[in-house]
């Protein structure tokens, strides 16, 4: 099979795996000469949380494998087409799209081939291979394999910026049932260890002396989560998430929604959940991390567990504790006005940052493009009071869920709005 072709297919292979971002890492010293950047624009693949349009080769090492999960194309008892790379075909294909600016970096992950410790070598060979022999400066994100052994982990952490374990189902039953061959134990024990190289070496760095700080994967740790391949709710998903923050520091637990498979097992669904659905979950942890809420705060009142797909998670929290509301702009403290819906983080240090030198008005909430039919109904100031009785209506949701007048209007010339 011709270079061309594999790419095709193990780079598909590849496109199964939601956590590649490459938000976080570290500027490297380019002073001495080497070849790409961390930095910079380029065709997008995905985006880091400040927005910037990050570009990268995704791709598999190879989608052989010598495990048989359920939920995966590329399982051992899946009749697909296979193929693999060398290492130095991936480094060649890594190096050739960098120069012609395709990508600013690397995500590689891969099957298992003869075993963890064998897979694991290889992709640590990739990553090796270019910043040694080729002064490779871009990101790199390998996909590690929670068994391989603890000496391996650690090699990894030297050559990439982050590093990822998937834990794929949240609950020890599931994973019991669909992939046999993974043990949920294994996977935090190889969290755990990564986590404590990544804080070392942090510390390392915070500590002055002559000699060059560790580098352990300074843009951190990541994995993953399937929606939908088994019976979880949103309540076992994002108490997993949480608990994955807390115990690991991870920097990133990605949603993924099962897609249906060919010659899929009768333990699978047969349809996808809700594209919606993986939505909400994004937008929920973004509560977790971000805005100081807990999981049962989220889910309190939920249907059977899970998320209101009506309503993103902070409106839908809100509607259910309208006692709270309205709150005053120019008093609440940041952790209250972070619970105001339609109110992102960077809006409120804002708004804390213009009420010490004068009073912050309905209006100056339009200049910083907040939404106004989602804030109006919540907030008091100067310029600015809910309508009797509107926060109790029962008719609020309703109204909260209507399109705007001004959407309405703007349907026919979307493409002339300023977005």
């Amino acid at each position: 099979m011709d270079l061309r072709a594999k790419l095709a297919l193990l780079a598909d292979a590849a496109k199964y795996d939601a956590s590649c971002a490459s938000s976080g890492t570290e500027k490297r010293d380019s002073r001495a000469g080497g070849l790409g950047s961390t930095e910079g624009m380029g065709i997008c693949h995905a985006y880091a949380p400040d927005g910037r349009c990050v570009s990268l080769l995704k791709v598999l090492l190879t989608n052989s494998c010598i495990f048989d999960c359920a939920y995966c194309i590329n399982r051992k008892s899946s009749d697909v087409r296979r193929a693999r790379f060398t290492v130095e075909e991936l480094v060649r294909l890594t190096l050739a799209f960098y120069r012609r600016n395709y990508i600013e970096g690397l995500f590689l992950s891969s099957g298992i081939i003869r075993s963890s410790d064998y897979t694991m070598e290889q992709l640590i060979r990739v990553a090796r291979t270019l910043r040694e022999e080729h002064g490779f400066l871009g990101y790199i994100h390998l996909k590690t394999i929670p068994d391989a052994a603890p000496e391996l982990l650690a090699e990894a952490g030297r050559w990439a910026d982050r590093l990822s374990i998937n834990i794929e189902l949240p609950q020890v039953r599931s994973l019991k049932e669909l992939a046999p061959e993974k043990d949920l134990a294994g996977i935090h024990g190889a969290m755990g260890n990564l986590s404590g190289h990544i804080a070392e070496a942090k510390e390392a760095r915070r500590t002055p002396t002559r000699a060059a700080p560790p580098r352990f994967a300074p843009a951190g740790q990541s994995t993953q989560m399937i929606v939908g391949a088994d019976d979880s709710d949103d309540r076992h998903i994002l108490g997993t998430s949480d608990a994955l923050y807390k115990k690991f520091g991870l920097k990133r637990v990605y949603y993924s929604g099962f897609s249906p498979i060919p010659d899929a097992s009768a333990k699978l669904p047969p349809a996808p959940p809700p594209l919606l659905r993986e939505h909400r979950l994004y937008q929920a942890d973004w509560l977790l991390r971000f805005y100081g809420f807990e999981t049962q705060e989220i889910l309190a009142g939920g249907e059977g567990g899970m998320l209101d797909l009506e309503l993103d998670p902070k409106l839908a929290w809100a509607l259910k504790h309208r006692a709270l509301f309205p709150l005053d702009l120019n008093r609440a403290s940041r952790e209250a006005l972070l619970r105001i819906p339609g109110l992102g983080a960077r809006n409120v240090d804002r708004i804390l940052a213009a009420r010490r030198y004068s009073s912050v008005r309905l209006a100056d909430l339009a200049r910083l493009r907040v939404p106004l039919k989602k804030v109006s109904p919540f907030i008091l100031a100067p310029d600015h009071r809910p309508a009797r009785g509107q926060l109790d209506s029962a008719g609020l949701r309703r109204q909260l869920l209507a399109p705007s007048a001004f959407a309405q209007a703007a349907k026919p010339r979307q493409l002339a709005l300023d977005v």
